[in-house]
C-alpha cells in the first residue's frame, strides 16, 4: 500500500485540508484502499484539534468532510511508515529534512510540485490572514492533488 503524509505546521489548516481533498479524489477514484493518507504538523501547538473552522468551512462548502481529522506532531515512525511525505510550505520542508533519517530524504517533497495550474511551490498559510485566503490554499492545493493522484496512478500502477 501507497502511504501518503501531508505535513503542514500546526496541522490544522493546510495539511488537513490536504488530507481530506485527497482522501475525496481517491474515494471518488475507487483508490481509498491502495493509498493510505494522513496528515501532522511540525509543532505541537493543537494537538488532538479539530481542524480550523475555517478549513472546514472551505472544505464542507466543497462537499468534503474533514472534521473527523486531529491535529498531531510528526514522528519518528512517520519517516519509516510513509512513502511520501509532503510539506505545505519551505520551512515545513527544511524541518522535515532536518528531521529525517537519511534513508527518509527522498521521500519528502513540496506538495505543490504537482500543482499543473499554479507556479508556486508553496501554500501559504492561511492561519492568520482573513477568509478569504482559505478557498485560494483550497484551489491550491485541490490542484496539486490531482497532479498527485495521476503521478500514483502512473507509478504505482493504480
Amino acid at each position: 500500500m501507497t502511504q501518503v503524509l501531508f505535513v503542514c505546521m500546526g496541522n490544522i489548516c493546510r495539511s488537513p485540508t490536504a488530507e481530506g481533498i485527497f482522501r475525496h479524489k481517491l474515494r471518488e477514484a475507487g483508490l481509498e484502499s491502495a493509498v493510505q493518507t494522513d496528515s501532522a504538523g511540525t509543532h505541537s501547538y493543537h494537538i488532538g484539534k479539530a481542524p480550523d473552522a475555517r478549513s472546514q468551512a472551505e472544505a464542507r462548502g466543497r462537499g468534503i468532510d474533514i472534521s473527523d481529522l486531529r491535529a498531531r506532531q510528526v514522528d519518528a515512525y512517520d519517516f519509516e511508515a510513509f512513502s511520501h511525505i509532503l510539506a505545505m510550505d519551505e520551512a515545513n520542508l527544511q524541518w522535515l529534512h532536518a528531521e529525517a533519517p537519511s534513508v527518509a530524504k527522498d521521500r519528502i517533497e513540496p506538495m505543490l510540485q504537482y500543482g499543473q495550474q499554479h507556479s508556486t511551490l508553496w501554500v501559504p498559510d492561511p492561519y492568520y490572514g482573513g477568509d478569504d485566503g482559505f478557498p485560494h490554499v483550497f484551489d491550491l492545493i485541490e490542484d496539486a492533488a490531482d497532479g498527485l493522484l495521476a503521478a500514483l496512478r502512473e507509478r504505482y500502477h493504480l
